[in-house]
């Protein structure tokens, strides 16, 4: 069992507080609304609410699941006194027509996950941004089965992202190392296995046939940000 801190109770964080805590790990999670927010969700699935700094406090784990733009206004000394152990799982993709506007570093060819690395000050393990929150609440299948949904995961400290790579595994997911932070444009919206649901062949092709060059998709534009339903 793991100590699991969740920053982030939308979609994605919803979801891995309820994969989680099913795994049998002792969650905690937080959004900006407070704990009073989160009241349903902690009686669903026996997290504790908890506020953002009290998320990484005595975690073993922590997965940053809010929007990308969001991650620059979490408190700058929010990891300042976490172990140098600590792990942090960054799940956040960079939407700038729906959602973030111009991130100028990201737009220059800086991967988003190193961006994030460096609003927050460390290091990251990049995973769960390639897949629908409900395919990740539903396709996950027992070790046995050989046709498992694979999960690509990219980071620099090995032993993190072998430790992330089991958790994957144990939701029920394969999981496929992606390479280095640096490499990460591999997983970015965009590239070809992106919420496609591969297996791990499946993500290993698409890893190998990304291109690192940004599509005008998925670049900010003079009106950006729209939104998701009227992207600018």
């Amino acid at each position: 069992m793991s100590k699991i801190g969740i920053i982030g109770s939308g979609n994605i964080g919803g979801t891995l507080t309820r994969l989680f805590t099913k795994a049998g790990h002792d969650v905690a999670v937080a959004n900006s609304r407070g704990p009073s927010s989160l009241q349903d969700l902690a009686n669903e699935t026996g997290a504790s609410p908890v506020t953002i700094t009290q998320a990484v406090q005595d975690s073993e784990i922590v997965v940053v699941t809010i929007p990308m733009i969001a991650v620059a206004s979490l408190p700058k000394d929010l990891f300042s006194n976490a172990p140098a152990d600590l792990i942090v799982i960054d799940t956040s993709n960079y939407y700038p027509q729906h959602r973030d506007g111009l991130i100028v570093e990201v737009e220059a060819g800086m991967t988003e996950s190193a961006w994030v690395e460096q609003q927050l000050g460390r290091p990251v393990i990049k995973v769960f941004n390639s897949i629908l929150a409900e395919h990740l609440l539903n396709m996950g299948k027992p070790d046995t089965r050989t046709d498992r949904v694979a999960l690509a995961v990219a980071g620099d400290d090995m032993k993190a992202k072998t430790a992330v790579m089991h958790l994957v595994e144990e939701i029920g997911f394969e999981a496929v190392d992606a390479g280095s932070i640096a490499q990460s444009w591999r997983q970015q919206p965009g590239s070809p296995g992106y919420l496609k649901n591969y297996d791990a062949a499946g993500v290993r092709k698409a890893l190998s046939e990304a291109s690192h060059e940004r599509t005008p998709g998925w670049r900010a534009t003079v009106n950006s940000p729209g939104t998701f339903e009227s992207p600018a």
